[in-house]
């Protein structure tokens, strides 16, 4: 928990993480508008450090604005920017996992960080593992890959699902350090100052990109709507989602909160019923064993000792 941090309840922080999530999986049907757009207005390089970009320009005014001046001065701005280039890093291993597997892979591969979060608290902080914790991680993964989706032909190890569990280890190592590596700073100022790191190495990501020969930006046709949607994806997908994200951690630490993310398939698959998608039990089923999950690992519903 960071210094500025308040104690919450584990309702609280349980329901702050649900809303983190809740955002990020609203916030990814603007994301599609971007990537399945023809032809693309940002090609996913460019896109991954667009998105960083609102994200800080939102984020470090507010943080001024309610912690003031001083708060930005006395700021380890190296460290921020290091645990911040983590950040971006991730989610460039991210798009170029996803670019050679299917979405369904990710999300499979991305369920395993409730178990990367515990090996780091076991390893770190000398958590000890309980029935209930193994339960709730079994129940979790399990609930995770279920909640994935549809696997017709969706499932194909390789390079692919190497990158994307990079991916999920260098995102769960970044939200850790944020919390911890940055005494001081209140949840916003951590968030703030962290997403401002991840926008400079975003950016730096794609000059080299642009230097190196790939697609640049097709300015022709961003327009209006494309705008709207990259504003939905960085300050609703990434300010606002990890805000809320870190605070949970702070709370209920990286191994409890990385619970929840098993369940955004399933939310995503809800707000895509708005626009004309379709029900699915198996994915119903998946997010009911995580959230059983979430509540045996927390001790919220006790194992009965015989």
């Amino acid at each position: 928990m960071t210094a500025l941090s308040p104690a919450r309840s584990p309702l609280s922080s349980n329901l702050i993480c649900m809303a983190s999530m809740l955002i990020w999986a609203a916030a990814l049907p603007a994301a599609e508008v971007l990537i399945r757009a023809d032809p693309q207005p940002l090609p996913p390089i460019l896109l991954n450090a667009a998105r960083m970009i609102m994200a800080a320009a939102f984020l470090l005014p507010v943080w001024w604005m309610v912690e003031g001046t001083e708060s930005l001065r006395r700021a380890n701005w190296l460290r921020g920017t290091m645990v911040g280039s983590l950040l971006a890093l991730g989610a460039l291993l991210l798009v170029f996992g996803q670019t050679r597997t299917s979405a369904v892979m990710a999300a499979v591969v991305s369920s395993a960080m409730p178990l990367i979060g515990m090996t780091l608290e076991i390893f770190l902080d000398g958590r000890k593992l309980t029935p209930g914790i193994v339960l709730g991680l079994m129940l979790s993964v399990i609930g995770g890959i279920l909640a994935a989706g549809n696997f017709d032909g969706g499932l194909g190890f390789g390079i692919g699902a190497l990158l994307c569990l990079g991916s999920v280890i260098t995102f769960t190592l970044a939200s850790r350090w944020t919390v911890t590596a940055l005494p001081g700073l209140s949840p916003l100022g951590s968030t703030s100052l962290t997403v401002c790191g991840a926008a400079i190495a975003g950016t730096a990501f794609a000059l080299i990109s642009l230097a190196l020969g790939f697609p640049g930006p097709n300015l022709a046709v961003f327009g209006l709507t494309e705008f709207s949607a990259l504003a939905i994806y960085g300050i609703g997908g990434l300010a606002i989602s990890q805000l809320l994200w870190i605070i949970a951690v702070g709370s209920l630490g990286i191994a409890m909160s990385a619970l929840h993310i098993n369940l955004t398939p399933f939310y995503v698959m809800v707000f895509m019923l708005a626009l004309g998608g379709t029900w699915s039990w198996v994915q119903a089923l998946g997010a009911a064993l995580v959230a059983v999950g979430v509540l045996v690992a927390q001790g919220l519903i006790p194992i009965s000792r015989r």
